[in-house]
């Protein structure tokens, strides 16, 4: 997600559900303004819709800014039938990652 795309979605949606987990972050006084000052453009959002929203769309930018590196499996053809190589960057790691910690976080909410 881009940032107009998450200004777009301020504008227009209502907030989303949030985890009930509590996840307490000291900001320095211009980024806690900062965000004031959104809430107050965005008044449907509060201050900590804000930074959960601002947050998703930063982790996004940081996977996708990962840098393919080929690996040597083909583990798919194009449409042209070209090889396509595995990633072995960092992409597949964070994505097993994620997926580990989501899968522990859904069970410990289920418990």
């Amino acid at each position: 997600m881009r940032a107009t795309d998450l200004i777009e979605k301020w504008e227009t949606e209502a907030a989303g559900e949030l985890d009930p987990e509590a996840c307490r972050v000291h900001l320095p006084l211009e980024s806690v303004a900062r965000l004031d000052a959104l809430a107050e453009m965005f008044p449907p959002r509060t201050r900590e819709q804000l930074v959960s929203e601002l947050l998703a769309m930063a982790l996004d930018q940081v996977a996708a800014s990962f840098p393919y590196i080929e690996g040597d499996e083909i583990i798919a053809r194009d449409e042209e039938g070209d090889p396509v190589f595995q990633d072995v960057g960092h992409t597949p790691r964070y994505l097993e990652l994620v997926r580990k910690h989501l899968q522990k976080l859904t069970k410990a909410g289920a418990d």
